[in-house]
């Protein structure tokens, strides 16, 4: 029996499998990062996937590996280990947790809007595990301060109870589908508060910029306000399907005999259907902007631009990581 030819060492593992600058390629591509089945592997197959990437990264092949099995453990890699300091990621903090925890929190959200506890109670979960997926997936050249993470965190639970207690009053005499659109409004708020507030060191002094190559040109705050609203556009993306979806069929539900007979289901019916919803929207939303976004050199700020046109006058385009 042959042996299968070996690998080439050349298949460049640290950019995604799929060409990025279609939304296709992008769409596959966080369609295996968010894969929740990779919550079940074991330490062991995170290990092996490990040195498998590290092996294969400084050239060293093992017989017999196909290009599948390289992406395999490349994408197994990556769901667990932070990229720039290669530590292991927090369990709920990593891109796979975010259907399943969100479709839990998102979920009882939806199902307990009713009572100003449970509006403060989930709010709250929920601003906690996005503070806890903003740390673990935080870029390794920005490192963020527990100072800065306790103002945004409190800034967004803050912003978020605020909103929901808000609009809850004043949806109290409109029809009943409207207040159940309550807890949207109030995620979509957070969002637009917590995130920048996470950020706010690279809207203060700007992000790295690069050229076509990855060679860095400087930092840019312009770049930085295009990658947290990109980022913001997105999360907000994410979050409409499985809040504006559910609330309707459950309105239609709820007013059949099924649901009254069987009330416990209310709670499993919504998780069920978020979750749904989260599966295709998760990955299409964090797809709809190139991770590598690029803006016109034009539109960077004036001194930014001085500083380009002195390294090489004939740039047009620069390219920067947006984060998620």
């Amino acid at each position: 029996q042959k042996m299968p030819p070996s690998l080439p060492a050349t298949i460049n593992i640290r950019e995604p499998r799929w060409d990025q600058s279609t939304f296709q390629g992008r769409a596959k591509h966080f369609f295996m990062v968010t894969d929740p089945r990779n919550l079940l592997l074991s330490g062991a197959t995170l290990e092996e996937a490990r040195r498998l990437v590290e092996a294969y990264r400084a050239g060293m092949v093992p017989p017999g590996l196909t290009e599948d099995q390289l992406w395999r453990a490349k994408y197994i890699y990556d769901s667990a280990f932070h990229p720039d300091t290669g530590e292991k990621m927090l369990l709920i903090g990593r891109m796979s947790a975010q259907v399943p925890m969100n479709m839990t929190i998102t979920g009882c959200m939806l199902t307990f809007y009713r009572t100003t506890p449970a509006v403060l109670f989930w709010q709250w979960v929920n601003q906690s595990f996005n503070a806890i997926v903003n740390y673990t997936n935080r870029s390794g050249d920005a490192p963020i301060t527990p100072s800065q993470l306790g103002t945004a965190y409190v800034s967004a639970t803050t912003g978020a109870v605020v909103t929901a207690l808000g609009l809850k009053s004043l949806t109290k005499h409109l029809p009943a589908i409207i207040g159940r659109y309550v807890p949207f409004a109030a995620v979509a708020a957070a969002n637009c508060i917590n995130i920048p507030l996470m950020r706010q060191r690279e809207l203060k002094l700007g992000i790295p910029i690069t050229d076509e190559n990855g060679n860095r040109l400087g930092e840019s705050t312009a770049a930085a306000q295009k990658a947290i609203f990109q980022v913001v556009v997105s999360r907000i993306g994410m979050a409409a399907p499985a809040m504006a979806i559910p609330p309707v069929i459950m309105n239609a539900l709820e007013k059949r005999a099924f649901l009254k007979r069987y009330p416990y289901l209310n709670a499993p019916l919504q998780v069920g259907l978020v979750g749904l919803c989260l599966v295709f929207a998760t990955p299409l939303c964090c797809a709809l902007f190139p991770q590598k976004s690029s803006m016109p050199v034009s539109r960077l700020e004036s001194e930014v631009q001085a500083q380009i046109r002195e390294k090489d006058p004939q740039l047009k385009t620069v390219y920067f990581n947006k984060g998620l």
